[in-house]
């Protein structure tokens, strides 16, 4: 019986570090979308394996499956640097969030002043509410004063009722 448990435990230990080095394999490999959909499924076994939960973020992020960071967000709080993770992440899905209000509400965010990073969203919504942005039909063009030669296109993509961000450099 006791050997039985111990066996029981050593397999779940080795399953859970090679959820964690597939996982990182698939990030090294920029197979974004592929890490996230499997990290997603993993999360649970994982919660409390900041490392896990982080790579599972990034991957996401790196996907474009912004939505998705919200539940590591919650879970990072331990550790100095999974805050850090944490504060980053909610940066950006808030920015997210505002730039969708705004272009589906037709406002401006030029009184906000958010935390930057150097992700394609987060330049864009510095960009949209710096109003560096001239629209045209339902485009925004957003040009960046430090870098002329880089231009943006932001708009919003309909599916049925839901609206989502697009982003195209």
């Amino acid at each position: 019986m006791k050997k039985g448990i111990m066996l029981l435990l050593a397999s779940c230990s080795l399953l859970i570090a090679s959820d964690s080095s597939r996982l990182y394999e698939l990030y090294q490999n920029g197979q974004y979308d592929q890490a996230c959909n499997e990290g997603v499924k993993k999360l649970r076994a994982h919660r409390d394996d900041e490392k896990f939960v982080s790579l599972y973020a990034f991957s996401c992020l790196q996907a474009d499956k912004i939505d998705r960071l919200a539940i590591p967000i919650i879970m990072l709080k331990h550790s100095k640097e999974a805050r850090s993770n944490a504060a980053y992440f909610s940066a950006i899905l808030l920015q997210k969030n505002l730039l969708l209000s705004a272009l589906e509400n037709d406002r401006a965010l030029t009184s906000l002043n958010l935390p930057s990073s150097d992700y394609v969203l987060s330049k864009v919504f510095d960009l949209y509410s710096k109003n560096h942005h001239v629209k045209s039909n339902n485009v925004y063009i957003l040009k960046d004063p430090e870098n002329p030669r880089q231009t943006y296109r932001l708009s919003l993509e309909r599916t049925g009722k839901n609206a989502q961000l697009r982003i195209d450099e």
